[in-house]
């Protein structure tokens, strides 16, 4: 790609037209005045994402043979998944 990328532009978005907060996150906010916290905010705001794991896979950068990769993104999709079950099996008959 070449040249400059022009700078987006955002739309304005009205505030009065978000959806009300309902009185669940009222429930959890922290309450201030003038800088000093009267109540402190309890849970979180998001919804509770899946459980880390204990040994969390890492993310590398190989090259691979295009006729290779081909072959193994026609497996569809979690390909990935697959090639690291592969490998795994390789090493264990080392």
């Amino acid at each position: 790609m070449s040249g400059k990328v022009g700078k987006s532009v955002s739309e304005w978005i009205d505030p009065d037209d978000a959806p009300p907060w309902p009185d669940e996150v009222f429930d959890r906010a922290e309450f201030a005045i003038g800088g000093t916290v009267i109540r402190p905010a309890t849970g979180t705001l998001t919804k509770p994402g899946r459980p880390r794991s204990a040994a969390p896979k890492q993310q590398v950068s190989i090259r691979l043979d295009p006729d290779v990769l081909e072959g193994l993104r026609a497996l569809g999709q979690g390909w990935q998944g697959r090639m690291n079950e592969a490998l795994r099996e390789w090493l264990a008959k080392r």
